[in-house]
């Protein structure tokens, strides 16, 4: 026990902050799964918003101050308020994969102290959440964790796909929404007195044709409007025009430019965000299956006739390093390895559950309680799976777990959670507690329905208290190819040594899911409720 405390008081110490002597930007920006992102500032803070489907809660905001080191700090939806409530719940055996929260964007309304986020569910409403009395505009756009206070405001009976929000700078009643695909369509609101958000006008402002454009975001410049659109999932357009209304026109911002990682995709779907001295940077992201879609930046000039240019590397691709964007002092908890031993009052901004928990099933109290939530003998159809993003390129994600509540019929464990998923964990058949290692978790692509829920594919001894899970994972870009980058599942029974327990398994590099693979834990029933388990900590380094 004094070891594993050592070692968890050492890598605390060790948890990545700001390097005050950093001097690059490094790309991937962060090596996580971070897409369809919105980024924008208030003072000298950096604000990043990003799409989670069914996790919940959901639209994570990430925080910077100098473009290179991120940290989470809140989520804009705190639950996902979205129709059909069974399915978000994971409730009556529906479900919600590949649905939920898509491209969204998120600003802020200086005169009202007030954060904005909106997106289209579904298809079909656009819903809207708010967070005022920040005071972020007093503060250098920093808002003090407690002072997060997200609520629904009333849905628009409108689906603004892959939208971009903005409030005019010289006047921000004046509002604007950029949104749509291959049709881009401007909608202006108004704010009424209550700060709900209402659609006054909207029109088409440009048709791309033939040609798919969307992942709208709009901007404004020396007096004109920019609309950014990309080409999924290659390439970035830009769309200018002196008025929201248009007439616009198009150019190229970058199409299937190299670089930086080999075996990614091509950065796209981004945004542009200024810094306090007047410098531009770009945020894309690359398809990078099986880790996900991970964001990367470079720096932005505009020419002479007010057209963009992203700097490029010596060999015209994106680089893979640039100067560092802002040199500060301020420090952040870089997004990346960490020890969570979830004390406190609530969970940090990096988890996320599947779907919207039971929160009458869990609890923390000196360490994170799972009590089963849902019977079932489907992984995919259980409530309370809680997960991390996976950093890049090689990491292993370990859960300290007590097992001796689980009762006849429980399982218990650490998961690689995607589509196609496996985990490392524990059945209980009797009195008799089982570390197992099962494989062969699949949805169906399309429809997301179960089609396999998994079988046995080594099984360890039997335990009777703490156990410590581990997934290694390698999830270096193989977006294109047939290599199954390899997980590897171990477990101990004191925290020092580790067996490693079944086969490697493969992950699939299908972008479909969206998606990237997440470390999760998790427990349910497959007789009757009543059993929990207790995660002591989480702890994720790289390897």
């Amino acid at each position: 026990m004094f070891l594993h405390t050592l070692i968890t008081t050492l890598l605390l110490l060790l948890l990545p902050r700001q390097a005050l002597s950093q001097t690059t930007l490094t790309n991937p920006v962060i090596w996580q799964d971070h897409p369809d992102l919105d980024v924008f500032r208030i003072g000298h803070t950096f604000y990043y918003s990003s799409s989670t489907f069914a996790y919940s809660p959901g639209a994570p905001l990430l925080r910077s101050f100098d473009l290179a080191n991120w940290e989470a700090v809140t989520h804009s939806v705190p639950y996902l308020n979205f129709s059909p409530a069974n399915a978000y719940n994971l409730t009556s055996g529906s479900r919600a994969y590949v649905k939920g929260i898509w491209a969204s964007t998120l600003r802020y309304r200086p005169s009202t102290d007030t954060f904005y986020w909106l997106g289209c569910i579904d298809g079909s409403k656009t819903h809207i959440w708010t967070s005022p009395g920040g005071n972020a505009r007093q503060n250098g756009g920093e808002v003090p964790p407690q002072a997060w206070n997200w609520s629904p405001r009333p849905v628009i009976s409108n689906c603004y796909y892959d939208a971009g929000l903005f409030f005019d700078d010289n006047d921000d009643s004046q509002v604007y929404v950029a949104y749509g695909n291959t049709q881009i369509r401007m909608a202006q609101l108004v704010v009424d007195q209550n700060g709900d958000l209402k659609e006054v006008r909207n029109q088409v402002v440009y048709t791309s044709g033939d040609m798919t454009l969307e992942g709208a975001r709009l901007y404004k410049r020396n007096g004109e409007y920019y609309v950014w659109v990309t080409r999924p999932a290659d390439a970035q357009f830009v769309l200018r025009g002196k008025s929201p209304w248009g007439p616009f026109e198009r150019r190229v911002l970058v199409d299937r430019i190299g670089g930086p990682l080999s075996s990614a995709g091509f950065a796209h779907q981004g945004g542009i965000v200024d810094t306090e001295d007047g410098r531009w940077f770009y945020l894309g992201f690359l398809d990078a299956y099986p880790g996900g879609r991970i964001p990367v930046a470079a720096p932005l000039t505009w020419g002479g006739d007010g057209w963009p240019i992203v700097v490029r590397d010596g060999g015209n691709g994106w680089g893979r390093t640039y100067p560092l964007p802002v040199n500060t002092t301020r420090k952040v908890n870089v997004l990346g390895p960490r020890v969570d031993e979830f004390k406190g009052g609530k969970l940090g901004p990096e988890w996320e559950w599947n779907h919207n928990p039971d929160n009458g099933k869990w609890s923390l109290s000196d360490g994170l309680v799972l009590k089963t939530a849902t019977v079932t003998g489907d992984l995919f159809a259980a409530r309370n799976t809680l997960t991390h993003r996976i950093v890049g390129p090689k990491s292993r994600g370990t859960f300290r777990i007590d097992v001796g509540a689980m009762r006849d019929g429980d399982r218990a464990g650490a998961v690689l959670f995607r589509d196609k998923a496996a985990y490392i964990g524990i059945h209980k058949t009797g009195n008799t507690a089982s570390i197992v290692m099962v494989d062969n978790l699949n949805l169906v692509e399309g429809s997301w329905t179960t089609s396999s829920t998994g079988r046995v594919a080594a099984t360890g001894p039997s335990v009777t208290g703490e156990i410590w899970l581990r997934i290694q994972a390698d999830i270096t870009p193989a977006f294109g190819t047939n290599t199954g980058r390899q997980v590897i599942f171990s477990y101990s029974t004191d925290g020092r040594t580790f067996t490693n327990l079944g086969p490697a398994f493969a992950m699939s590099n299908s972008w479909r899911y969206f998606t990237g693979y997440r470390y999760g834990v998790f427990n349910f029933a497959t007789k009757a409720l009543g059993g929990e388990v207790k995660v002591k900590s989480f702890a994720m380094e790289m390897v």
